[in-house]
Protein backbone atom coordinates (compact mmCIF):
# COMPACT_ATOMS: atom_id res chain seq x y z
CA UNK A 1 0.00 0.00 0.00
CA UNK A 2 1.19 3.67 -1.11
CA UNK A 3 -1.75 5.72 -0.10
CA UNK A 4 -4.65 5.14 1.82
CA UNK A 5 -6.52 6.27 -0.96
CA UNK A 6 -6.37 2.43 -2.60
CA UNK A 7 -8.45 1.26 -0.18
CA UNK A 8 -11.27 3.95 -0.64
CA UNK A 9 -11.60 3.39 -4.45
CA UNK A 10 -15.55 3.74 -5.16
CA UNK A 11 -14.70 1.65 -8.42
CA UNK A 12 -13.07 -0.92 -6.67
CA UNK A 13 -15.72 -0.92 -4.04
CA UNK A 14 -18.54 -1.16 -6.80
CA UNK A 15 -16.93 -4.21 -7.72
CA UNK A 16 -16.53 -5.70 -4.91
CA UNK A 17 -20.48 -5.08 -3.89
CA UNK A 18 -21.06 -6.93 -7.58
CA UNK A 19 -19.19 -9.97 -6.80
CA UNK A 20 -20.87 -10.33 -3.32
CA UNK A 21 -24.32 -9.48 -5.25
CA UNK A 22 -23.31 -12.21 -7.81
CA UNK A 23 -22.23 -14.92 -5.00
CA UNK A 24 -25.11 -14.46 -2.25
CA UNK A 25 -27.69 -16.95 -1.90
CA UNK A 26 -31.17 -14.93 -2.08
CA UNK A 27 -32.48 -17.66 -0.41
CA UNK A 28 -30.55 -17.40 2.74
CA UNK A 29 -29.77 -14.47 5.50
CA UNK A 30 -26.12 -14.08 5.88
CA UNK A 31 -25.71 -12.47 9.85
CA UNK A 32 -21.93 -11.41 10.24
CA UNK A 33 -20.83 -9.67 13.75
CA UNK A 34 -18.26 -7.15 13.28
CA UNK A 35 -16.22 -7.13 17.27
CA UNK A 36 -14.36 -4.13 16.77
CA UNK A 37 -16.03 -1.11 17.06
CA UNK A 38 -13.46 0.28 14.68
CA UNK A 39 -15.21 -2.10 12.00
CA UNK A 40 -18.65 -0.52 12.91
CA UNK A 41 -17.62 3.24 12.02
CA UNK A 42 -15.96 1.88 8.92
CA UNK A 43 -19.62 0.45 8.35
CA UNK A 44 -20.88 3.71 8.61
CA UNK A 45 -18.93 6.00 8.15
CA UNK A 46 -17.76 4.81 4.31
CA UNK A 47 -21.37 3.71 3.63
CA UNK A 48 -20.32 0.54 3.15
CA UNK A 49 -23.93 -0.95 4.29
CA UNK A 50 -25.57 0.60 0.99
CA UNK A 51 -23.46 -1.33 -0.65
CA UNK A 52 -24.40 -4.59 1.17
CA UNK A 53 -27.10 -6.98 -1.00
CA UNK A 54 -30.35 -6.93 1.36
CA UNK A 55 -29.52 -10.46 2.97
CA UNK A 56 -26.36 -9.34 4.13
CA UNK A 57 -26.42 -7.60 7.65
CA UNK A 58 -23.89 -6.75 10.32
CA UNK A 59 -24.40 -7.03 14.20
CA UNK A 60 -22.13 -4.67 16.38
CA UNK A 61 -19.87 -6.53 18.64
CA UNK A 62 -18.27 -5.47 21.89
CA UNK A 63 -14.89 -4.35 20.34
CA UNK A 64 -15.30 -1.28 22.15
CA UNK A 65 -12.74 -0.79 24.99
CA UNK A 66 -14.42 2.04 27.02
CA UNK A 67 -18.01 0.60 26.33
CA UNK A 68 -17.71 -2.37 27.66
CA UNK A 69 -15.37 -1.24 30.99
CA UNK A 70 -18.45 -1.56 33.89
CA UNK A 71 -20.06 1.01 36.15
CA UNK A 72 -18.01 -0.45 39.05
CA UNK A 73 -14.63 0.12 37.56
CA UNK A 74 -15.13 3.58 36.95
CA UNK A 75 -16.91 3.53 40.46
CA UNK A 76 -13.60 2.18 41.54
CA UNK A 77 -11.42 4.84 40.13
CA UNK A 78 -13.42 7.60 41.32
CA UNK A 79 -13.46 6.61 44.81
CA UNK A 80 -9.43 6.30 44.90
CA UNK A 81 -9.14 10.04 43.09
CA UNK A 82 -12.02 11.46 45.89
CA UNK A 83 -11.40 9.20 48.79
CA UNK A 84 -7.82 8.69 48.45
CA UNK A 85 -6.82 11.63 47.25
CA UNK A 86 -4.80 10.15 44.26
CA UNK A 87 -3.89 11.57 40.27
CA UNK A 88 -5.88 9.49 38.58
CA UNK A 89 -4.84 9.42 34.72
CA UNK A 90 -5.99 7.59 31.73
CA UNK A 91 -6.90 8.61 28.49
CA UNK A 92 -9.83 10.82 27.12
CA UNK A 93 -13.19 8.85 26.33
CA UNK A 94 -12.89 7.28 30.43
CA UNK A 95 -13.39 10.59 31.25
CA UNK A 96 -16.82 10.54 30.09
CA UNK A 97 -18.25 7.46 30.86
CA UNK A 98 -21.32 7.85 32.99
CA UNK A 99 -21.09 5.82 36.45
CA UNK A 100 -23.03 5.85 39.44
CA UNK A 101 -24.49 8.30 41.60
CA UNK A 102 -24.87 10.65 38.73
CA UNK A 103 -20.49 10.96 38.20
CA UNK A 104 -18.26 10.10 35.93
CA UNK A 105 -14.33 11.04 35.79
CA UNK A 106 -14.80 14.38 34.46
CA UNK A 107 -17.59 15.82 36.72
CA UNK A 108 -15.67 14.00 39.79
CA UNK A 109 -12.53 16.24 38.56
CA UNK A 110 -14.93 19.28 38.73
CA UNK A 111 -15.66 18.24 42.46
CA UNK A 112 -11.84 18.40 43.15
CA UNK A 113 -10.85 15.25 42.53
CA UNK A 114 -7.11 15.17 40.82
CA UNK A 115 -7.84 13.44 37.30
CA UNK A 116 -6.11 14.11 34.11
CA UNK A 117 -6.61 13.08 30.80
CA UNK A 118 -3.43 11.75 29.18
CA UNK A 119 -2.60 10.89 25.51
CA UNK A 120 0.17 7.74 26.25
CA UNK A 121 0.62 5.71 29.51
CA UNK A 122 3.94 7.08 29.58
CA UNK A 123 2.66 10.42 30.75
CA UNK A 124 1.17 9.19 33.59
CA UNK A 125 5.09 7.96 34.47
CA UNK A 126 6.65 11.40 33.70
CA UNK A 127 3.40 12.85 36.07
CA UNK A 128 4.71 10.66 39.12
CA UNK A 129 8.36 11.28 38.40
CA UNK A 130 7.29 15.38 38.56
CA UNK A 131 5.13 14.92 41.72
CA UNK A 132 7.14 12.15 44.27
CA UNK A 133 4.90 13.63 46.64
CA UNK A 134 1.83 12.17 45.50
CA UNK A 135 0.05 9.01 44.54
CA UNK A 136 -0.32 8.90 40.68
CA UNK A 137 -2.40 6.09 39.27
CA UNK A 138 -2.94 5.40 35.92
CA UNK A 139 -6.78 3.65 34.57
CA UNK A 140 -5.70 1.01 32.15
CA UNK A 141 -8.36 -0.05 29.47
CA UNK A 142 -8.23 -1.72 26.54
CA UNK A 143 -7.70 -4.92 24.41
CA UNK A 144 -4.89 -6.53 23.60
CA UNK A 145 -3.77 -3.61 21.77
CA UNK A 146 -3.18 -1.13 24.52
CA UNK A 147 -1.89 -3.82 26.86
CA UNK A 148 2.46 -3.74 25.69
CA UNK A 149 2.48 -0.18 26.42
CA UNK A 150 0.95 -0.77 30.12
CA UNK A 151 3.66 -3.78 30.60
CA UNK A 152 5.92 -1.87 29.31
CA UNK A 153 5.24 0.91 31.87
CA UNK A 154 4.76 -0.89 34.83
CA UNK A 155 8.52 -3.05 33.81
CA UNK A 156 10.12 0.71 33.73
CA UNK A 157 8.03 1.86 36.80
CA UNK A 158 9.68 -1.41 39.02
CA UNK A 159 13.69 -0.26 37.11
CA UNK A 160 12.99 3.46 38.56
CA UNK A 161 12.43 1.77 41.43
CA UNK A 162 9.30 4.62 41.77
CA UNK A 163 7.25 4.28 44.59
CA UNK A 164 3.96 6.67 44.11
CA UNK A 165 2.86 4.94 40.92
CA UNK A 166 0.42 2.23 40.62
CA UNK A 167 -1.83 0.84 37.80
CA UNK A 168 -5.94 -0.05 37.72
CA UNK A 169 -5.47 -2.92 35.50
CA UNK A 170 -8.69 -3.55 33.39
CA UNK A 171 -7.27 -5.03 30.23
CA UNK A 172 -9.66 -7.26 28.40
CA UNK A 173 -8.92 -10.19 26.25
CA UNK A 174 -10.87 -10.50 23.01
CA UNK A 175 -10.72 -14.58 21.62
CA UNK A 176 -11.77 -15.00 25.28
CA UNK A 177 -15.17 -12.76 24.78
CA UNK A 178 -16.34 -14.39 20.92
CA UNK A 179 -16.07 -17.44 22.65
CA UNK A 180 -18.41 -16.33 25.73
CA UNK A 181 -20.88 -14.37 22.91
CA UNK A 182 -20.55 -17.85 20.89
CA UNK A 183 -21.53 -19.91 24.34
CA UNK A 184 -24.40 -17.42 25.35
CA UNK A 185 -28.06 -19.16 25.34
CA UNK A 186 -28.65 -16.11 23.10
CA UNK A 187 -26.77 -17.30 19.87
CA UNK A 188 -27.06 -21.07 20.73
CA UNK A 189 -30.07 -23.11 18.77
CA UNK A 190 -33.48 -21.00 19.70
CA UNK A 191 -32.24 -18.05 20.89
CA UNK A 192 -32.66 -14.22 20.32
CA UNK A 193 -29.60 -13.76 18.13
CA UNK A 194 -28.34 -16.16 14.90
CA UNK A 195 -24.10 -15.58 13.72
CA UNK A 196 -22.74 -17.12 10.48
CA UNK A 197 -19.34 -15.59 10.95
CA UNK A 198 -17.03 -12.75 12.37
CA UNK A 199 -15.11 -10.02 10.94
CA UNK A 200 -12.32 -10.25 13.63
CA UNK A 201 -10.54 -6.93 14.93
CA UNK A 202 -7.08 -5.73 12.63
CA UNK A 203 -5.10 -4.19 16.10
CA UNK A 204 -5.71 -6.64 18.05
CA UNK A 205 -4.82 -9.07 15.57
CA UNK A 206 -1.82 -7.38 15.06
CA UNK A 207 -0.63 -8.50 18.36
CA UNK A 208 -2.06 -11.77 19.13
CA UNK A 209 -1.75 -12.61 15.21
CA UNK A 210 -4.53 -15.06 13.92
CA UNK A 211 -4.17 -18.46 15.67
CA UNK A 212 -6.36 -17.39 18.94
CA UNK A 213 -9.47 -17.46 16.47
CA UNK A 214 -9.19 -20.80 15.40
CA UNK A 215 -10.13 -23.11 18.40
CA UNK A 216 -13.70 -21.74 18.60
CA UNK A 217 -14.18 -21.38 14.63
CA UNK A 218 -13.91 -25.24 15.25
CA UNK A 219 -15.40 -26.00 17.81
CA UNK A 220 -18.48 -23.37 17.02
CA UNK A 221 -18.23 -23.82 13.65
CA UNK A 222 -18.15 -20.26 12.89
CA UNK A 223 -15.56 -18.62 10.50
CA UNK A 224 -13.74 -15.22 11.14
CA UNK A 225 -12.19 -13.04 8.65
CA UNK A 226 -9.44 -10.69 10.05
CA UNK A 227 -9.77 -7.56 8.27
CA UNK A 228 -8.13 -4.04 8.50
CA UNK A 229 -9.96 -0.70 9.26
CA UNK A 230 -10.40 0.45 5.62
CA UNK A 231 -13.85 0.34 3.31
CA UNK A 232 -12.22 -2.30 1.32
CA UNK A 233 -10.88 -4.00 3.72
CA UNK A 234 -14.25 -4.75 5.44
CA UNK A 235 -15.96 -5.30 1.98
CA UNK A 236 -13.71 -8.13 1.21
CA UNK A 237 -13.62 -9.75 4.46
CA UNK A 238 -17.93 -9.60 4.05
CA UNK A 239 -17.33 -11.51 0.14
CA UNK A 240 -14.65 -14.03 2.06
CA UNK A 241 -17.13 -14.98 4.66
CA UNK A 242 -19.88 -14.79 2.33
CA UNK A 243 -18.06 -17.34 0.01
CA UNK A 244 -16.95 -19.62 3.39
CA UNK A 245 -20.60 -20.08 4.47
CA UNK A 246 -21.77 -20.83 1.44
CA UNK A 247 -19.01 -23.73 0.93
CA UNK A 248 -19.91 -25.04 4.26
CA UNK A 249 -16.44 -23.88 5.74
CA UNK A 250 -15.65 -22.48 9.43
CA UNK A 251 -11.93 -21.57 9.60
CA UNK A 252 -9.72 -17.97 9.95
CA UNK A 253 -8.96 -16.30 7.31
CA UNK A 254 -6.56 -13.50 6.88
CA UNK A 255 -7.65 -10.49 4.78
CA UNK A 256 -5.53 -7.90 6.35
CA UNK A 257 -2.51 -9.43 5.26
CA UNK A 258 -0.23 -6.45 5.50
CA UNK A 259 -0.59 -6.24 8.88
CA UNK A 260 -1.44 -9.40 10.35
CA UNK A 261 0.67 -12.92 10.67
CA UNK A 262 -0.74 -16.16 12.22
CA UNK A 263 2.22 -16.04 15.32
CA UNK A 264 1.17 -12.11 15.84
CA UNK A 265 3.71 -9.79 17.83
CA UNK A 266 6.17 -11.97 19.59
CA UNK A 267 8.15 -9.12 21.37
CA UNK A 268 4.68 -7.48 22.72
CA UNK A 269 3.42 -11.29 23.42
CA UNK A 270 6.63 -11.66 25.91
CA UNK A 271 6.33 -8.18 27.73
CA UNK A 272 2.35 -9.41 28.05
CA UNK A 273 3.73 -12.48 29.45
CA UNK A 274 6.32 -11.03 32.15
CA UNK A 275 4.02 -8.48 33.90
CA UNK A 276 0.29 -9.65 33.49
CA UNK A 277 -1.46 -13.06 34.24
CA UNK A 278 -5.45 -14.20 33.57
CA UNK A 279 -8.05 -13.22 35.99
CA UNK A 280 -10.33 -15.95 37.17
CA UNK A 281 -13.09 -14.00 35.65
CA UNK A 282 -13.70 -10.33 34.90
CA UNK A 283 -17.08 -8.41 34.14
CA UNK A 284 -18.29 -6.46 31.04
CA UNK A 285 -20.49 -4.42 30.70
CA UNK A 286 -23.43 -6.15 28.34
CA UNK A 287 -21.84 -9.77 29.03
CA UNK A 288 -21.84 -9.92 32.89
CA UNK A 289 -18.67 -11.98 34.28
CA UNK A 290 -16.84 -13.83 31.51
CA UNK A 291 -14.14 -16.61 33.17
CA UNK A 292 -10.60 -16.04 31.60
CA UNK A 293 -11.13 -12.77 30.00
CA UNK A 294 -9.31 -10.05 31.56
CA UNK A 295 -5.44 -9.68 33.20
CA UNK A 296 -3.88 -9.01 36.43
CA UNK A 297 -0.78 -7.56 37.43
CA UNK A 298 1.68 -10.54 38.64
CA UNK A 299 2.36 -11.20 42.04
CA UNK A 300 6.31 -9.66 41.20
CA UNK A 301 4.89 -6.53 40.39
CA UNK A 302 2.65 -6.23 43.08
CA UNK A 303 3.81 -3.04 44.07
CA UNK A 304 2.44 -1.22 41.43
CA UNK A 305 -1.10 -2.77 41.73
CA UNK A 306 -3.29 -0.20 42.78
CA UNK A 307 -6.01 -2.74 43.46
CA UNK A 308 -3.35 -4.34 46.55
CA UNK A 309 -2.25 -0.79 47.56
CA UNK A 310 -4.97 0.39 48.33
CA UNK A 311 -7.13 -2.32 49.47
CA UNK A 312 -9.69 -2.22 46.77
CA UNK A 313 -12.73 -4.54 46.23
CA UNK A 314 -14.96 -4.37 43.18
CA UNK A 315 -18.29 -4.18 43.47
CA UNK A 316 -21.07 -4.53 40.61
CA UNK A 317 -23.17 -1.84 40.04
CA UNK A 318 -26.08 -1.90 37.32
CA UNK A 319 -26.28 0.18 34.47
CA UNK A 320 -29.24 2.93 33.86
CA UNK A 321 -32.16 1.06 33.69
CA UNK A 322 -33.30 2.38 30.64
CA UNK A 323 -29.85 2.54 28.77
CA UNK A 324 -29.73 -0.56 26.25
CA UNK A 325 -25.61 -0.22 26.23
CA UNK A 326 -25.61 -4.08 27.57
CA UNK A 327 -27.96 -5.59 24.77
CA UNK A 328 -26.41 -3.58 22.06
CA UNK A 329 -23.01 -4.48 22.98
CA UNK A 330 -23.97 -8.63 23.01
CA UNK A 331 -25.50 -7.64 19.39
CA UNK A 332 -29.30 -8.44 20.34
CA UNK A 333 -30.70 -5.04 20.29
CA UNK A 334 -29.38 -1.55 17.88
CA UNK A 335 -29.06 1.39 19.44
CA UNK A 336 -32.11 3.06 17.83
CA UNK A 337 -34.30 0.12 19.77
CA UNK A 338 -32.94 2.28 23.17
CA UNK A 339 -35.70 4.91 24.31
CA UNK A 340 -32.53 7.53 25.14
CA UNK A 341 -31.31 7.32 21.91
CA UNK A 342 -30.92 10.26 20.11
CA UNK A 343 -32.85 12.54 22.50
CA UNK A 344 -31.75 12.02 25.90
CA UNK A 345 -28.42 10.06 25.39
CA UNK A 346 -26.35 12.17 23.10
CA UNK A 347 -22.72 12.29 22.14
CA UNK A 348 -22.65 15.97 24.15
CA UNK A 349 -24.75 14.07 27.04
CA UNK A 350 -24.16 10.31 27.34
CA UNK A 351 -26.34 7.86 29.08
CA UNK A 352 -24.48 5.11 28.46
CA UNK A 353 -20.95 4.11 27.14
CA UNK A 354 -21.78 2.88 23.39
CA UNK A 355 -22.83 7.04 23.12
CA UNK A 356 -19.35 8.28 24.28
CA UNK A 357 -16.65 6.01 22.44
CA UNK A 358 -15.13 6.98 19.27
CA UNK A 359 -15.67 3.31 18.91
CA UNK A 360 -19.30 2.60 20.61
CA UNK A 361 -22.30 0.81 17.87
CA UNK A 362 -24.49 4.12 19.28
CA UNK A 363 -22.45 7.16 18.37
CA UNK A 364 -21.34 6.06 15.09
CA UNK A 365 -25.28 5.38 14.62
CA UNK A 366 -25.79 9.25 15.93
CA UNK A 367 -22.63 10.56 13.79
CA UNK A 368 -23.64 8.87 10.72
CA UNK A 369 -27.42 8.36 10.61
CA UNK A 370 -27.29 5.12 9.08
CA UNK A 371 -30.00 3.86 11.05
CA UNK A 372 -32.22 0.96 8.59
CA UNK A 373 -28.61 -0.44 6.95
CA UNK A 374 -26.83 -1.43 10.13
CA UNK A 375 -29.61 -2.93 11.96
CA UNK A 376 -29.74 -6.14 13.73
CA UNK A 377 -31.54 -9.10 12.69
CA UNK A 378 -32.78 -11.20 15.08
CA UNK A 379 -34.97 -13.42 13.33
Amino acid sequence: MNYVDEFRDGALAQNIAARLKAEVDPARRYRFMEFCGGHTHALARYGVTDLLPDNVRMIHGPGCPVCVLPVGRIDMAIRLALDQGVTLCSYGDVMRVPASGDLSLLRAKARGADIRMVYSPADALALARGQPGREVVFLAIGFETTTPPTALLIRQAAREGLKNFSVLCCHVLTPSAITHILASAEVQPGGTLALDGFVGPAHVSIIIGSAPYEPFARAYRKPVVIAGFEPLDVMQAILMLVRQVNQGRACVENEFTRAVTRQGNAAAQAVMAQVFELRDSFEWRGLGEVPSSALKIRAEFAAFDAEQRFDLTYRSVPDHKQCECGAILRGVKRPTDCKLFGTVCTPEHPMGSCMVSSEGACAAHYTYGRFRDMAVVTA
